[in-house]
Formats: structure tokens, C-alpha cells, sequence
């Protein structure tokens, strides 16, 4: 199992921004310094969720400040990207990177229906946008005279300039956030990116992913391979004792998540509000009990033992919650990294 961390960082004021971005990136140096796989980029806009906004350019920042880590995207949105200038920019920030970056792609946004409005586009047509973009993407990084007429996009050019640095292309990854979409990408033997979700969901979700891999007619060696390129989301704090590490992350992950909903009441119209709330019942992101792991070293290890038997292939760990400070944070990547990783060494931060 790998480990990655999520650099997700929030800023509740215009006024901090600069701050929080520049320790985003310092978080993105040591992680590679301690170790860890990758680190992987979100993209939300206008309301502080996500500082940095972009995950193209912040990724080409970090590009340029690591060797080694592995850059992916969790998720870049696909219904507010334009195909061909996506395609080139992920050309240039592979070529930068000399191949460290991993493609999460989405449809955009569920629930923050602001952002859509802010670019011009009918939440609606999210999926059929995320299907082409994807169709686009991986024609045009494999040929040239390339052309494409589809529903929301007609483009046509003579070749991609500068080519991806990855063959074929950079690993192309679809985040999924319910059991179908899961198995879709079984049925195309395509990793998946899961979201926040209880180990039984986990584990529920894993399972039906093999058996319809199985039932389509893959063979076992893909069907590993395919899970071990597949990653899930936690929230982990890890602090020197189990009662520092609640006292520090329950009340930033309850922030953090309070934050996001008064964005949502305050961005979204009542008919989306409304939308959001019939669509989101239960879901383990907003609860202590199945969206948190904290602990001491100790108890953190022994959380994610249950995750590990899953078979997932690798965390993507959200350390830095809501308005937890840089310090904390660092000391729990480094609690993390060299008390934790170290027992599932097999597989993991090397």
C-alpha cells in the first residue's frame, strides 16, 4: 500500500492566501524529502477551499521543486477545462516533471454549483463533458491530424507539441464516487480514484470492482495490477498521543467541514441547496467516526491495518484539515512517515 499526501489546504481569508500556498508548497518538499509517493493536487475555486485554485500550474510549481514525487490530481474538473489546452498543459508539466504526473480527472464539483456558474457551464452537462474530454485527451496524446466533433466539442489540429514525456500517455484515472461508476471502470480495466468512504464501503466497493473486472474477462495479473494503481482518500492526523491527536483534529476536521457547508449556503441558490442536500445524506465525509483517523503512531498504524486488507493500492492522506496549523501538520507527515509507514514497508514509502 502507498502512501501520498492530499494538499488540500484551506483559506478562510483573501488575506492569507499567500501564506497558506506558500506552505503548500513546502509541504509538497517534504513530503518528498520524508518519502512519500506522491502528492496529489484538488482544484475548487472562489470560495478559499482550495487555496492554490489550479492544479495544472500548481503542479508545474512543484515540478520544479522535486526530483522524485510522483504529481497527481484529485480531481482536475473536467467540465471546466478546455481539452486541447488541458492536453498541452499536461504535455509541458509532464515534460517538466520528466514523467511524475498522474491524470485524476472528474466531472467537476457535485455539490459546489457555484463553480459552475462562475464558468459558464450547466452543471447538467457534466458527465457528457467529462466523457469527451477524456475521449480528446487520449487521442490527441497518441497521433497526430487529429480531430474530434462531438456534442460539446469540435476541435481539430495537426499534433500535440510538446508530446507527454509518459508512453503512451500519463495514467488517466477517473475518480468515481458511487458503486457504478466504480464498476464502469472495471468493466474498462481502468484504475479509479474512490472518495472519502468507510473501510466496509471500501472494501464492498473493491470487491465488486475485481468480480466485474473477473466477469469481463481479465485476467488476474490485470486485475491486481489495476487495484494496486487504484487510490482512496482518508483524513489522518497523527500526534505523539491518541488524546493530543483527537484534541487537534477533531475540532479542525469539524472546521473544516462546517466551513465548506456555510460556503455552500452562502454560494448556492436555494434550489441548489436543496439539490445538494437530497444527494448528500450520510456521507461518511462529515462524520468523526468514518471520516477521521487520529491517533498516536501506534493507533494510526492499527486504523489503517483494516484499510490495508482492502487490497487498495495506495492513501491519498488529507493531513493538513481546515485550519490546522503548518506546524501540526509537519509534525504529523513526519509522525506519519517514519512511525507509521515504516510497517507496511512491503509496499510503501521505500
Amino acid at each position: 500500500m502507498k502512501f501520498s499526501d492530499f494538499l488540500f489546504p484551506e483559506s478562510q481569508n483573501a488575506d492569507g492566501d499567500f501564506a497558506v500556498i506558500d506552505q503548500a508548497l513546502q509541504e509538497a518538499e517534504l513530503c518528498e524529502q520524508l518519502g512519500y509517493d506522491a502528492v496529489w493536487l484538488a482544484e475548487h475555486h472562489f470560495d478559499g477551499g482550495c487555496a492554490y485554485v489550479d492544479p495544472v500550474v500548481f503542479a508545474s510549481a512543484i515540478a520544479a521543486r522535486t526530483q522524485r514525487i510522483k504529481i497527481g490530481f484529485a480531481v482536475a474538473q473536467m467540465a471546466l477545462q478546455h481539452p486541447i489546452r488541458f492536453a498541452e498543459q499536461i504535455a509541458l508539466v509532464d515534460n517538466i516533471s520528466h514523467g511524475r504526473i498522474l491524470v485524476g480527472v472528474g466531472r467537476g464539483t457535485a455539490y459546489n454549483f457555484y463553480e459552475f456558474r462562475g464558468y459558464g457551464i450547466d452543471p447538467s452537462e457534466a458527465q457528457g463533458r467529462l466523457l469527451e474530454v477524456e475521449e480528446i485527451l487520449t487521442r490527441c496524446w497518441l497521433g497526430e491530424n487529429f480531430a474530434y466533433s462531438g456534442k460539446f466539442w469540435q476541435v481539430q489540429l495537426p499534433e500535440l507539441r510538446p508530446q507527454v514525456y509518459q508512453k503512451p500517455h500519463p495514467p488517466l484515472i477517473r475518480a468515481c464516487s458511487g458503486m457504478e461508476s466504480t464498476l464502469e471502470m472495471a468493466r474498462q480495466g481502468r484504475p479509479f480514484l474512490m472518495n472519502l468512504q468507510s473501510d466496509q464501503t471500501t472494501q464492498e466497493r473493491l470487491d465488486g470492482f475485481r468480480q466485474t473486472m473477473a466477469d469481463s474477462g481479465y485476467d488476474d495479473q490485470t486485475i491486481v495490477r489495476t487495484v494496486e494503481e487504484s487510490w482512496a482518500w482518508r483524513n489522518v492526523v497523527v500526534a505523539e498521543t491518541d488524546a493530543a491527536a483527537e484534541s487537534l483534529g477533531v475540532p479542525a476536521f469539524l472546521s473544516m467541514r462546517a466551513y465548506l457547508a456555510d460556503n455552500r449556503r452562502r454560494l448556492n441558490t436555494p434550489e441548489e441547496q436543496a439539490a445538494q442536500a437530497a444527494a448528500m445524506g450520510g456521507a461518511a465525509r462529515d462524520s468523526v467516526d468514518l471520516g477521521l483517523i487520529f491517533g498516536s503512531p501506534e493507533t494510526v498504524r492499527e486504523r489503517l491495518e483494516a484499510v490495508e486488507r482492502t487490497g487498495i493500492g495506495g492513501l491519498i492522506i488529507h493531513f493538513r484539515l481546515g485550519s490546522m496549523s503548518w506546524e501540526a501538520t509537519e509534525n504529523s507527515l513526519r509522525l506519519f512517515a517514519e512511525q507509521v509507514a515504516p510497517q507496511f514497508i512491503s509496499t510503501a514509502i521505500a
